[in-house]
Parts: C-alpha cells; structure tokens; sequence
C-alpha cells in the first residue's frame, strides 16, 4: 500500500508539472479549459508536495531504527 501510494503521488505530481510547464511555456493559457486545468494542477502541486514529504516522514520516523529509539531504550531501561 505504501509503495503504490508513493507511485500515484508521484505520477499525480509529474502530471501536474506537464500542465504547470504548458501554461507558462506553451499554449494552454490560450485554450480556458486547459488555462483552468493549468491553476488546478498549481494548487494540486503544492498539496501534493506536503501531502508526499507528511506520508515519508511518517514512514521514516515509524519504522526507522534511528538514534532517537536508542536513546529512548536507554531511558526507559536506566532512567536518565
């Protein structure tokens, strides 16, 4: 679940850039549907980018074997 989940992210958020990158560089602020498609992916880009760095860190603190473990093992084991 995890994995798919970060795929769709990314595919979601490469999509997006591809509207992003046509409406400034290319024609699609010339066409109204695609000029809309364009501010939707905008804003969708930024949710996105926090939604996908939320999700990573989730993940890394949950299941990461970091230092902070370690210290609180020591804690819990010998008290401060």
């Amino acid at each position: 679940m995890g994995l798919a989940f970060i795929i769709i992210i990314r595919i979601l958020f490469v999509t997006s850039m591809v509207f992003i990158i046509g409406y400034i560089f290319g024609g699609f602020s010339k066409r109204p549907a695609l000029g809309t498609m364009s501010k939707v992916a905008a804003i969708l880009v930024i949710v996105l980018f926090i939604a996908t760095n939320v999700f990573l860190m989730r993940f890394a603190f949950g299941h990461g074997n970091g230092c902070f473990r370690d210290h609180q093992q020591q804690i819990e084991r010998y008290g401060r």
